[in-house]
Formats: C-alpha cells, sequence, structure tokens
C-alpha cells in the first residue's frame, strides 16, 4: 500500500504540475490576445475574463493528454534516474505492477477528459458564442471606448466619448462627425452633446445614440456658412438592425444532440471527442516502458524520442479528424484504427522487457 501510494502520489502531482505549468502558458497567450482585442473594440471589456474562462475547457482538452503522457515520463524518469526503481524491483515489484498502476490512474483522468470532451467543452464554446452575440447585439454601446475615435456599426459617422459611466450606460463629452447625402449633394455635420445614451428599439433591434443638450453644425465643406443648431434632444442611428447569430461549428453542439446529425463532419466531431479520454490510457502505456532511463542518462534521457512518439500519434489524429470529414474514411472505422496501433505499440513496449520474451530471446539466441 505505501509503494502505491507513492507512485500514484509522484505521477499525480508530476500530471498535476505540468498541467497547471502548461495551461499558464497557453491561457497567458490567449488572455493577450483577447485583451488586445478588447482594446481594438471588438470585444466588450466586461467579458474578458468570462470569454478567458470559457476557454479553460477547449485548453483542457488538447492538454489533458500531454499533461498525462509528460508527466509520466517526468515521474519514473526521476525514479529511475535515482535509482529508487531498481530497488523496487529488487523488492519484488514488477514493471507489470507499476504499469497496472500507472493505467489505474490514467483511467481516473480518461473519465475526467470524457466529461470535458463530452460535455463541459461544448457547453463553453456555445456559452461563448452566446457572449459574443449578445455583445454584437450591443456593440453600439460595447464598442464604444472612451477617449478613441470610433466608426459606428453602420459605418456612417464617427464618434468621440469622453466619459462612460460604470454602469456602462451613460455617456458625457459625445462629439459625433457625420457625412449626409442629400441627393448629388453631401453635407457635412459636427454634432457635441453633454450627455448621451444607447437605447434600442426591441421590435426592430435597431440603435439609436441618444444626444442631450449640445449643438450641430452642417454646411458642405466648399463655403464658410454653416448652419448651428442648437438642441435638448438629438437621435443618430448606431446599428440598423438586429446583428445575425453568429454561425456555430458543430464542437458547440451539445452530445445527444451531435448524436442526431447524420453528416461526415458531425461523425468527425463525435470520434474526436472520445479520441481525447481513449488517448490517454493508450499513451500511458506507452509512456512507462518509455520512462525507463539509465541513472547516467538523467531523467530526461528519452523525453525528446517519447515527445515525438506523441506528437506522431496526436498529428495522425488530426489528419484522421480531417479525412473523416472529408469522407474519406467510413465513419463506421473512424479513428479506431489509430487508436489501436497506439495500443499494440503500448503492449508491445510493455512486452519486450518482461521475464517471458526475455526467456524467448535468449532461447532463439542460443538456437542461433
Amino acid at each position: 500500500m505505501i509503494i502505491f501510494r507513492y507512485l500514484i502520489g509522484e505521477v499525480f502531482r508530476a500530471q498535476l504540475a505540468v498541467f497547471v505549468i502548461l495551461t499558464s502558458i497557453i491561457i497567458s497567450q490567449r488572455f493577450v490576445r483577447i485583451l488586445a482585442d478588447a482594446s481594438e473594440g471588438d470585444v466588450p471589456g466586461q467579458l474578458v475574463m468570462a470569454i478567458v474562462a470559457l476557454k479553460l475547457p477547449q485548453l483542457a482538452v488538447i492538454i489533458l493528454p500531454l499533461s498525462a503522457f509528460l508527466g509520466i515520463l517526468v515521474a519514473y524518469g526521476r525514479i529511475y534516474a535515482d535509482s529508487e526503481m531498481t530497488v523496487l524491483h529488487s523488492t519484488g515489484v514488477s514493471e507489470w505492477y507499476v504499469t497496472r498502476l500507472t493505467l489505474l490512474l490514467s483511467l481516473v483522468m480518461a473519465i475526467l477528459a470524457a466529461g470535458v470532451t463530452l460535455y463541459l467543452s461544448p457547453w463553453a464554446t456555445e456559452r461563448e458564442y452566446q457572449l459574443l452575440d449578445k455583445a454584437d447585439s450591443n456593440v453600439g454601446l460595447f464598442s464604444l471606448v472612451p477617449g478613441r475615435f470610433q466608426h459606428t456599426a453602420n459605418e456612417k459617422a464617427v464618434i468621440f466619448v469622453q466619459n462612460i459611466s460604470r454602469s456602462g450606460n451613460g455617456l458625457s463629452g459625445v462629439f459625433v462627425a457625420q457625412t449626409e447625402l442629400h441627393g448629388s449633394q453631401s453635407r457635412h455635420a459636427i454634432v457635441y452633446a453633454e450627455t448621451g445614451a444607447v437605447n434600442e428599439d426591441p421590435t426592430t433591434g435597431a440603435q439609436m445614440l441618444e444626444l442631450q443638450r449640445g449643438r450641430r453644425y452642417a454646411g458642405d465643406g466648399r463655403s464658410p456658412a454653416y448652419e448651428v443648431t442648437e438642441f435638448g434632444r438629438y437621435q443618430i442611428q448606431l446599428r440598423e438592425q438586429e446583428v445575425e447569430q453568429r454561425r456555430r461549428k458543430l464542437s458547440s453542439l451539445s452530445t445527444p444532440l451531435l448524436l442526431q446529425e447524420n453528416s461526415a463532419e458531425a461523425s468527425a466531431e463525435w470520434h474526436w471527442r472520445i479520441a481525447i479520454p481513449l488517448s490517454i490510457p493508450i499513451l500511458s502505456l506507452i509512456a512507462v516502458p518509455l520512462s525507463r532511463v539509465n541513472p547516467r542518462q538523467g531523467k530526461f534521457g528519452r523525453l525528446l524520442p517519447a515527445l515525438l512518439l506523441y506528437l506522431g500519434y496526436y498529428s495522425l489524429l488530426i489528419i484522421g479528424r480531417s479525412a473523416l470529414e472529408d469522407g474519406k474514411i467510413p465513419p463506421q472505422l473512424g479513428m479506431w484504427w489509430l487508436h489501436g496501433s497506439a495500443l499494440l505499440l503500448g503492449v508491445f513496449l510493455i512486452m519486450r522487457n518482461r521475464s517471458g520474451a526475455q526467456r524467448f530471446r535468449a532461447w532463439l539466441a542460443r538456437r542461433a
């Protein structure tokens, strides 16, 4: 029981550390990208953290198999490099026992990954679409950034807002430049108002910028004569009609709805979702024999070839998914042939160093 807790604890801590490090690196890059979009007004600032949080389940789908694989390599590589595994083998702990313990932990991680890929990730993707649709539907309000000249959603005016209230609805120090067409003649108008607000028509979805207490200067730009109008209330259209919903990807469909789809793309998405949890026990089976290193090699002695093997397996999964989407592989075959090939490789690596296999090789050597 002590050996069980020790080996499981070492592998789990290594896998958790790898998962946290990889997640921190990737989510930081995504955060910087989303923050740049927010600074440009493409994404509302108040939605940045929500979108980043919704990216986590989508990233976990990619990171979980890699963290499980690298965690085993790092943990057992250290144990081999410190000669602890040699001591364990001398006390009767076989490599097959270590493999069974590792597979037990990998099955738990596979169940966790299945929950993420089949339920949590599709929900997070759909929720992200909903937030972005809401941002698009309120683009007239959310895209306004204090201290910046910006085009309206219908590209018919340029707006500058000095301040926006904390509630996000009240504007102050509003400057608007417009170009109006009257037949073949164009007129330019500049509007300045002390306060303003954005209102939406619930029936048409049109958005109007309502300004209070200001002045409007209008002219054709060719003569020095300008019309000056003081107003108490003035309206400018920001968006002409309700924004259509973004086109959804199949990754945003819940698993029950996905299974109702009868298309090659839906089949490829389904096989991809189950490929992630299935790959974790298979990769664990491969990682255990690959983690065996000589103490003089160091604990990272076989990390590079193991990573190349992982990248090859993952790349083949991506290629298999594309082939399924294109209809080049029948849905019945799916990506099972890739999982079966990787499983056979793992069994071969495990059996290669078992005592029975060693005796068989010695017998063949004597016969030769």
